[in-house]
């Protein structure tokens, strides 16, 4: 093996930096431990509140349907699961995971508050290795965490496995933005106002500073969306919203 070759496969990114794929996700789990508990007045000041209309219309055009069984990976602070459950019903059930315990318990705790009790679970999972049986679920959903995954190809591989036979995978992520008048001015808010918030409200620029640098790292629509048919997706179609600051990515299991 050359050493260009050793280095891509001993090495990845966080953020910026090159960093030992053993270490990757050490190091997002301690930026996700820090900003758990202002993890949704921060979403709010990165996006200007704005994360909540597109989540609202993932799930709005999730086709989830009542009895679906869903699996939410990256589940965070529970906004996709509270908008999936309703969807599900009585008959269905929406499991809510994430690889950070400190990220659980905060979308658990706020479900809990909020009154949704029935038809939720959760557990800690690394989606590079679910623990869930093949076929297991009419959809797999999983909201702006994929940037954060090692081995997003492993990612994609086992959305596939655990889906049913029709079933379709939902990714909505930071993207590459296609309108040149906006690109400067997010690229500033993004690194120039977005650290000097996390250091204000959260006391962790640093983290904040990952949380930019994480979404220019991550594949853009086109890229993605050849990921997921290398996967075994079909008819995968991509979304742009906000001139593609997000993009919503469905692949479907046939």
């Amino acid at each position: 093996m050359s050493d260009a070759h050793k280095d891509e496969a001993t090495t990845t990114h966080f953020g910026y930096r090159d960093v030992p794929v053993a270490e990757k996700e050490k190091l997002v789990g301690r930026v996700f431990t820090s900003v758990a508990s202002k993890y949704d007045v921060m979403n709010d000041l990165m996006s200007f509140g704005v994360h909540r209309l597109w989540k609202r219309w993932f799930a709005a055009t999730s086709g989830v349907r009542a009895g679906d069984r869903v699996l939410d990976l990256a589940g965070g602070t529970g906004d996709i699961a509270a908008l999936l459950r309703p969807r599900v019903g009585e008959a269905g059930s929406v499991v809510l995971g994430d690889i950070n315990a400190a990220m659980l318990r905060a979308g658990r705790d706020r479900l809990l508050n909020s009154g949704f009790v029935r038809n939720l679970h959760y557990t800690q999972v690394n989606a590079q290795a679910l623990p869930f049986p093949d076929a297991s679920f009419d959809a797999v959903t999983i909201a702006f965490g994929l940037r954060n995954v090692t081995d997003k190809d492993a990612a994609l591989r086992e959305m596939f496995r655990v889906l049913r036979v029709g079933g379709r995978a939902l990714i909505l992520e930071f993207s590459t933005v296609r309108s040149a008048l906006l690109k400067p001015l997010y690229d500033f808010h993004s690194f120039e106002v977005l650290p000097r918030l996390g250091a204000f409200i959260a006391a962790d620029a640093e983290s904040y500073r990952y949380l930019a640098e994480s979404i220019r790292k991550h594949p853009d629509q086109a890229t993605l969306k050849a990921m997921m048919e290398t996967a075994g997706f079909a008819r995968v179609d991509v979304r742009n919203l906000s001139a593609g600051i997000v993009a919503i990515h469905r692949g479907y299991k046939i």
